[in-house]
């Protein structure tokens, strides 16, 4: 039988996908374009990791149009869902002035209104940090592979080996240099992240030096090359707050294109206790109980990461249900 800390309370909502990705498809130029010509097709516009929302009562979804209404743009193929071909164009978001964001005023996209604050109906953007949580799976799955992919080409214009700009084949999902011929692949940044539990099942939270105070989550660090999942958590615990860490359990992952990044979720447990944080990374370390947790929560003292992130599920895990607030 599993238990409470062997499965996550919540879905992680930014690991949410249901559209076929389709990958054999990709490689075949003659499908793409059959796919962009058909009527059916529907297209999420990015940019800079930004797309249009609406809101229709409690729900919101993800403005998708037609490829005739899309913008030009690099385009990037999402997948198929019951027949329909979903693509995202890299482009500035229809509507709106290259750079602002918010919502419309006479009939134009204007920098003042948020989701929250839009009227039913109304085109809004969005990331995933404002949105994430809202969308339905469907819409979540292809705003977080759309925010990716467009990440890592905004990032991978020339070939690594003689700087020629490449282009983008497969559907988006590799560059090709023309003077060498190399290939080049999105690339993901494995990370763990890590809640920590001593002898007394306290939990470890901790902020950054950027972070505002009050502003807690656990612990997370990039894994390094040729190193295990286990070892990195090991690892990042002692570099970060200077204790001793054993029996790493994964619990599980989500996508985190910020810009980049797969978060690998893990409990740990905590040999030693005394905390030396390093001052580069950690501003502060706490160790709370699940009651000083609450009463931190309700006074205000304390802001968990937001719903969206894999880091508000463990701790909600290790809690025991879900808790009110985030940053």
């Amino acid at each position: 039988m599993e238990t409470a800390e062997e499965q996550l309370i919540g879905p992680l909502l930014l690991a949410r996908g249901t559209i076929d990705r389709s990958a054999t498809l990709r490689a075949d130029e003659a499908w793409l374009e059959r796919a962009w010509a058909d009527p059916a097709t529907r297209v999420l516009v990015v940019d800079n990791g930004r797309t249009l929302v609406r809101r229709s009562g409690d729900e919101v979804h993800a403005v998708l149009l037609t490829t005739i209404d899309a913008p030009p743009g690099e385009r990037y193929l999402l997948g198929v869902a019951d027949g329909v071909a979903y693509f995202a164009v890299a482009a500035p978001l229809p509507g709106m002035p290259n750079g602002e964001v918010g919502g419309e005023v006479n009939g134009r996209l204007s920098s003042v209104m948020s989701l929250r604050d839009a009227p039913d109906g109304q085109a809004v953007p969005a990331g995933l940090r404002q949105a994430g949580a809202l969308l339905g799976d469907r819409d979540a799955g292809l705003l977080v592979y759309a925010v990716a992919l467009e990440a890592w080409h905004t990032t991978h214009d020339f070939c690594p080996r003689c700087g020629t700009r490449t282009e983008v084949r497969a559907g988006g999902h590799i560059r090709v240099c023309p003077q060498d011929s190399s290939q080049h692949f999105p690339r993901v940044d494995p990370a763990v992240i890590m809640l920590i539990r001593d002898a007394d099942d306290r939990c470890l939270l901790a902020r950054g030096p950027q972070w505002p105070e009050g502003r807690l989550s656990i612990l997370a660090g990039f894994v390094e090359p040729g190193e295990s999942l286990e070892g990195a958590v090991i690892r990042e615990v002692a570099e970060e707050v200077g204790i001793a860490v054993a029996n790493p359990r994964y619990l599980g992952s989500q996508p985190w294109p910020f810009p980049r990044s797969l978060m690998l979720g893990f409990f740990a447990e905590a040999l030693t206790t005394d905390l030396t944080p390093d001052a580069e990374e950690i501003a502060e370390a706490r160790w709370f109980s699940r009651e000083e947790l609450a009463e931190a929560l309700a006074s205000g003292e304390v802001r968990l990461p937001p719903a969206v992130s894999i880091a508000r599920r463990l701790i909600e895990t290790w809690y025991g249900r879900p808790l009110e607030g985030d940053w």
